[in-house]
Parts: structure tokens; C-alpha cells; sequence
């Protein structure tokens, strides 16, 4: 006899879940249109099932596919090389750019070709993934009983624990594994060091606006989307066609005025409304705010936590007895008041990174421990190959690093270490690459720049940065406050130099200045000794006072009255057998929403056969809880063993839950495998007479196998921390098929 007896079970189970699913289809129906409103403008379609398209390097060998392909990948080819020319030859920035701009619409050309010539790896139902996360409330977005936010999403229980767990994980094979420093900065910054860092300057984009909705957009994406619409209207002239094509190649480098001209020239509208649209400005991606009640010190909430790390670089520095290389980590909150936010937790105004920043000799960037991880094969999708039409390729990291290909071992061994950390979370290795920035793309200062990227619904998205940032940061906050943020390389053998220091005579600068004397000396301090030899120069050379025999100069913003006698400068020889240098920093930068948005798409599975069943197959790992204790029936008998199991489960540091509610046992397996519990303990009958055992029941397989309640717990344990499979429990246990009853 079955662990259930009922006359008509299949009938009354066909009831129950008629009714379940009409009630499934009607709130599926209510979270889709939730998540399109959320997730898509300027569109009227709503995406269910989607066609996931991965280009393994295995499948583009196919001899027909190649023969389609080789003439684009050629163009691409050839476009590169027109590129690289062009930059050997120190062609103008608006030359290279329209280049650049070709080559990339080539690359487009071709990788729209691929797509449409592979067979889908996968179909994903985009809605019913939608109708889970909300429904059991994974994420949703914030406010949503006052009508939510864009770009603002609230974490539920499960997606909070998920969230921790990922993040307790980063921390153990990071900051742990690598004894990294980890620090906690403050999220509002002062003006002043995000001016030095360039993102008062430079981080801003140009937006317009719905006139009577006020609706914002960014320009750039709106001008794309209505050229690309354009360009697949058969109504279009060829001139038209050809001319948004060329619009679209050089828009990166264009001007607000001139994009200005083509919403004018289109007469384009607002996407959603069709209303008009307001003239551009541009728009600082940070949110703006004031320190103190005064308002006197403008401050931001930070754009990035990297920049705590490195105002703090000297007191880390220190507390790492001055060594080099060491690495600082971070965990936090940063935030960019997007124009348009999309795409659920992909592009959001606040989220959670997890930055690495890694300090080493700019001379010596080999790694320790670069043998460990030489051997990982990764998928790599070089500049090279990108700008000659290639796929990506699969390689050992060791021979990148040897063929040049990743600038140094200190930047691959944190490659390395990202791909490994994220298969032990479950993210698909056939989906995750690792993409080159090319030339254009990379800031000036930087070495070398990887993106770890994995294939979702939405295309390929970027989780993870990897560059060398080479000693940007350090020099230009150095710079700006003259504090000495470098180290000591020990030399080989002593040396003499020639050392200038300035020797400011505050007591002739207090006497002769008088109130202005603070600020002159403030502003003296800053001046390096290249800038008081110039003063000393303009001062010889300037016209005196000829009552005082003073200069009037100007020294920062300010000018003083001062003469050389204030400020000396001194030279003298000096035996070192150290020098400064300011260390190189290799940064590993985690996007966490986008890692578990990532994770969560991966591991969304349907149930064969049943395809009003859908569960996440997440690693015991990282699953929000690890198990579900569940008596078979409603029966007092089970509840002290239930109790006993729950407790010593949490004793033990496992999360669990006690699911005694209403329904067959089946349909509570149904409830947990939609929110990832990997395992289920389930109390019967034969769990009350001696030898006393229990049942467990694995979620993806669905297998269950019978374990004495002794053996339980720590079975269990070693299954969610990954000290054990279930392929290994289930050859040492007895496979669970049915069970006999007295009932």
C-alpha cells in the first residue's frame, strides 16, 4: 500500500488541481503584465518564451553555417585592421571613432547572423519565471502598493537569504581564502573626492523628456531603438535606411547638439506616449545631496565602493606592515539615479557590490599562487577576436597569461578565481565568457580590462568586472590632498640621491600676512616643488612692491603678497636604501544583483511533463533554506519527532522550515521545489517504531531514500555545506519507493 490510501485519489487530485491551476493561470496572468510594465517600454509585446542562443565554439564548425559566416567575419576582419591602422597612424579621435563605429556595426551584422542561424540551446518562459519570483516573493519591486519605483526592488525572505548566502560564500573564497583585508566604508561622499576621482566630470549621460508625462529617457538608447525601427520599416527608402544606418555607427561619438538635430530631423517622439519630447540635457548619474544642516558641503551617494578603499590605502598599508601586494575588499550599497532603469534587477538605481582591490608592485604583477589555477580552462573572448569576426575560445588561463593575451598573472589568477567562484554557486558554465574590453572601450589609464559575462533572456550581461586600473586612483587622490599614498620597494643596494624639500617660514608668513596668513600656508602646503621653483621664478622675474618689496602671486585661487624668504627651498644629498613607488591595483568588481538575477535564470527549470510545476535547481550551497522537515499527515503523533529534527537541524547551523499545513505531501514537495530547498525529511509511520527512520527526498531528481533519524542531521549538513553528494547518500542508504501502514 502507497503512503496515502483514498478511493478516487486520481479523481479528487484532478479536482484539486483543475481549481489550483485556474487560480495559477489567473495570478500568472497578474505578476506577467506586473513584470512587462516593469521590465519593457516602447513596447506593446510582452515576452514569455524566449530563445536562449549560446555560441559554443563547438557548435559554429558546422561547414554550411562557416561558408554563410566567413564573408561577414571577413568584413569584420578587415574593418579591424582599418582600425588598428588608423591608430598606428595617429589618425584624428573622429576618424577613429566612426571606425570603431563600423566595426561594431559589422560585428552586430554578424552576430545577428549567428543567432538567427543556431537552433535555440533552450526556450525560457520568461513569464512564468516572472510570476515565481513575485508570487513568492524572491524580489518585487519597491513601493509597489503606492504604484513602486523604477529601478527599486525589495528582497523577500527568500531572496534575502539567497542574497547572504552568495554573499557569505564571496567572502569565504575571498577575503578569507586570500586574507584579504575587508573594510566597511560610508556611503555619502564629499564633493571633493569624487571630483578627484572624475565622476563629478564624466559621469553623467544625456537624457530628454516626455513633455506632459515628464517621463525621462536616455537619448542615446532612444535615437538607436527609433533608427533601428526605421531601418526595418520595408516603407523606408534605401537613402533613409542608409542614412539611419550611418547615424548609428557614429552616435558614441556625437555631440548634444548634434543628437539634438536627429531627434529633430526624425520628429521623434516620446516611446511610450507619443507625445513631444523636451530639448537634451545631461544628467549626473549620482544622487546629489548635502552633508550637515547648513548645506554648506555637497556630498553624493556613492557611485562605487572603490573609492573607500583607496582614500584608505595608507592606513591599510600600515596595518599590512607596509608589504606589498595585498588586497582590500568591500561588501555595500552603491547607487546611479538611472535615466531609464529596465530589465528587473539587471539595471537598477541601488545595489550591492562586492569590490576587490587588489595593491601589487607595478614592476612585479606575477601571482603566488598563479600554479594553483593555471590549469582552468575558461572561455575567453579576446579584443583580437572580436575585432577579426572570431568566436570566443576555450583555454587555460596559464596559456593566456604565456601568449599575451591577459596582460599579467596577477589580473588572470583573479579571472581564474572568479570563473571557479562562480561554478561553485551553480551559474552554467556554457553561459559565462569572459569578454576583452577593446581599445575604445577601456578608460586611459587602464592595462588590461575582462568582463565576466553570462548569457540570459536579456542577451549576454555584464556581472563582473576584472581590470588593471594600473596606479590611477592612488596618484590622483595623492595628488589632490599631497598626502604620500605609495610604499617602499627594498633596492638591491644603496643609493644616493639628490632630495628638495620646501622649508616655509610660517613666522615671517604670521608677521607679514597676518589674517591671511592660515590660508597661505594651507595653500603653500599643496604646491609641489616643481610649482614653488615657478613661484620662486615669477617672483624674480614679477614686479615688487616697492614700499614692502613683496610679489603679489597667485597661489591656488587666491593671491599673497610674499617674497622668497617665506618659502626656501632646501637641497642636500641623501643615502636610501628604499624607494616609493605607488602601487598598481588589479580590481575584481562584483555586481551582486545581476549575479544573482544570473543565477536565479539559470537554475529556473519546468518539470517534465507537468509544466505547471516550475522549481530552481540552486546549489545546496547557496539555496535559501537547505531543508523542509514535513510530518506525512496532520497527526499528532509526528510532532515531537518533527520538533526534535527542526531543532537539531538549527543546532547544527542548518536552515529549515516545518511544513505541517494543509495538502498532500506531494503537493508540499510542489511548494518547496519552487523556493529551492534542495532537501526534504519527511515523518511517517515508520518513523514511530524502532529502528526509528525518516525519509529524504532530493529536489531535482525527486529520489528519496531512508535514513535512520541517528544518521539524519549530519547527513543533511554535509549535504548542503558540499562535504558530500547525493549520488554518494543515495548508494549508502536504501532507495524509498513505498512503505507499508497500519492505517
Amino acid at each position: 500500500m502507497s503512503r496515502l490510501q483514498c478511493p478516487n485519489l486520481k479523481l479528487v487530485i484532478k479536482q484539486i488541481l483543475t481549481a489550483g491551476q485556474i487560480g495559477f493561470q489567473t495570478r500568472l496572468s497578474a505578476n506577467t503584465r506586473h513584470f512587462s510594465k516593469l521590465s519593457n517600454w516602447g513596447t506593446k509585446k510582452s515576452a514569455t518564451n524566449v530563445k536562449i542562443v549560446n555560441h559554443h565554439p563547438d557548435t559554429m564548425a558546422d561547414t554550411q553555417v562557416e561558408q554563410i559566416l566567413a564573408p561577414l567575419r571577413e568584413a569584420v576582419k578587415k574593418q579591424g585592421l582599418v582600425v588598428r591602422s588608423m591608430k598606428e597612424s595617429n589618425a584624428s579621435d573622429t576618424e577613429v571613432k566612426k571606425a570603431v563605429g563600423e566595426l561594431k556595426a559589422l560585428k552586430k551584422q554578424l552576430d545577428d547572423k549567428e543567432l538567427a542561424l543556431q537552433p535555440p540551446s533552450e526556450t525560457f518562459n520568461r513569464s512564468k519565471f516572472a510570476d515565481l519570483m513575485i508570487r513568492r516573493f524572491f524580489y518585487d519591486q519597491s513601493f509597489s502598493i503606492y504604484g513602486g519605483i523604477a529601478g527599486l526592488y525589495d528582497f523577500g525572505p527568500m531572496g534575502c537569504a539567497l542574497k547572504s548566502n552568495i554573499l557569505e560564500q564571496w567572502k569565504r573564497f575571498f577575503v578569507l581564502e586570500e586574507q584579504m583585508l575587508e573594510i566597511d566604508c560610508s556611503m555619502l561622499t564629499p564633493e571633493r573626492v569624487l571630483e578627484t576621482s572624475g565622476h563629478v566630470e564624466k559621469f553623467a549621460d544625456t537624457m530628454v523628456k516626455d513633455k506632459k508625462t515628464g517621463e525621462c529617457f536616455r537619448l542615446d538608447h532612444l535615437i538607436k531603438n527609433r533608427l533601428e525601427t526605421l531601418i526595418k520599416d520595408k516603407k523606408q527608402t534605401p537613402e533613409v535606411k542608409e542614412e539611419c544606418k550611418d547615424i548609428i555607427i557614429k552616435l558614441d561619438g556625437m555631440t548634444t547638439e548634434q543628437m539634438s538635430d536627429i531627434v529633430n530631423k526624425f520628429n521623434m517622439k516620446s516611446p511610450t506616449t507619443g507625445n513631444d519630447l523636451s530639448e537634451p540635457v545631461d544628467f549626473n548619474l549620482m544622487f546629489a545631496t548635502q552633508i550637515g544642516p547648513t548645506g554648506d558641503q555637497k556630498g553624493f551617494l556613492r557611485p562605487e565602493t572603490a573609492q573607500g578603499i583607496f582614500v584608505n590605502f595608507k592606513r591599510l598599508l600600515e596595518f599590512n606592515q607596509g608589504r606589498l601586494p595585498f588586497a582590500a575588499a568591500q561588501i555595500g550599497n552603491a547607487f546611479r539615479n538611472e535615466i531609464s532603469p529596465r530589465s528587473g534587477l539587471l539595471r537598477v538605481r541601488e545595489f550591492t557590490m562586492a569590490e576587490i582591490e587588489h595593491f601589487c608592485d607595478p614592476s612585479d604583477k606575477s601571482h603566488s599562487k598563479f600554479s594553483d589555477v593555471e590549469n582552468t580552462i575558461m572561455r575567453l573572448y579576446s579584443a583580437c577576436n572580436q575585432m577579426d569576426g572570431q568566436p570566443p575560445v576555450d583555454i587555460t588561463i596559464g596559456q593566456a597569461v604565456s601568449k599575451g593575451m591577459v596582460a599579467n598573472q596577477t589580473l588572470g589568477y583573479f579571472m581564474a578565481r572568479i570563473y571557479l567562484f562562480m561554478m561553485k554557486i551553480g551559474v552554467n558554465k556554457e553561459k559565462l565568457r569572459f569578454r576583452q574590453h577593446m581599445s575604445n572601450e577601456m578608460a586611459h589609464y587602464a592595462v588590461d580590462c575582462w568582463d565576466a559575462e553570462c548569457l540570459t533572456s536579456y542577451g549576454w550581461v555584464e556581472c563582473i568586472g576584472c581590470a588593471d586600473r594600473s596606479a590611477y586612483d592612488l596618484s590622483k587622490h595623492g595628488e589632490e590632498t599631497k598626502q604620500r599614498l605609495v610604499a617602499e620597494r627594498k633596492l638591491p643596494a644603496p643609493k644616493t640621491i639628490q632630495v628638495t624639500e620646501l622649508e616655509m617660514d610660517k613666522g615671517l608668513i604670521g608677521k607679514t600676512l597676518r589674517k591671511d596668513s592660515k590660508e597661505c600656508v594651507e595653500k603653500l602646503s599643496k604646491l609641489s616643488i616643481n610649482e614653488v621653483k615657478q613661484l620662486h621664478e615669477f617672483i624674480d622675474n614679477g614686479t615688487r612692491d616697492p614700499t614692502t618689496g613683496l610679489t603679489l602671486c597667485k597661489i591656488g585661487n587666491k593671491e599673497f603678497q610674499i617674497n622668497k624668504e617665506m618659502i626656501p627651498l632646501k637641497s642636500y644629498s641623501k643615502t636610501i636604501h628604499v624607494e616609493e613607488i605607488v602601487p598598481n591595483v588589479i580590481e575584481p568588481s562584483f555586481g551582486i544583483g545581476r549575479i544573482i538575477y544570473t543565477l536565479l535564470e539559470h537554475t529556473f527549470k519546468i518539470r517534465e511533463k507537468d509544466e505547471q510545476r516550475t522549481y530552481l535547481s540552486l546549489p545546496p550551497l547557496v539555496a535559501p533554506l537547505k531543508c523542509c522537515v514535513l510530518p506525512l499527515l496532520d497527526n499528532d503523533k509526528f510532532t515531537p519527532l518533527v520538533s526534535m529534527l527542526s531543532k537539531s537541524l538549527c543546532l547544527k547551523g542548518v536552515s529549515n522550515k516545518i511544513d505541517d499545513s494543509s495538502g498532500s505531501v506531494g503537493r508540499r514537495y510542489a511548494r518547496t521545489d519552487e523556493i529551492a530547498v534542495p532537501y526534504c525529511i519527511t515523518v511517517d509511520f515508520d518513523s514511530l517504531v524502532e529502528p526509528q527512520s525518516v525519509t529524504i527526498r532530493e529536489r531535482d531528481s525527486m529520489e528519496q531514500i531512508r535514513v535512520p533519524v541517528s544518521d539524519v542531521v549530519d547527513l543533511i549538513y554535509n549535504l548542503s555545506q558540499g562535504n558530500t553528494v547525493w549520488n554518494v547518500a543515495k548508494a549508502k542508504y536504501p532507495i524509498f519507493e513505498s512503505q507499508q501502514t497500519n492505517e
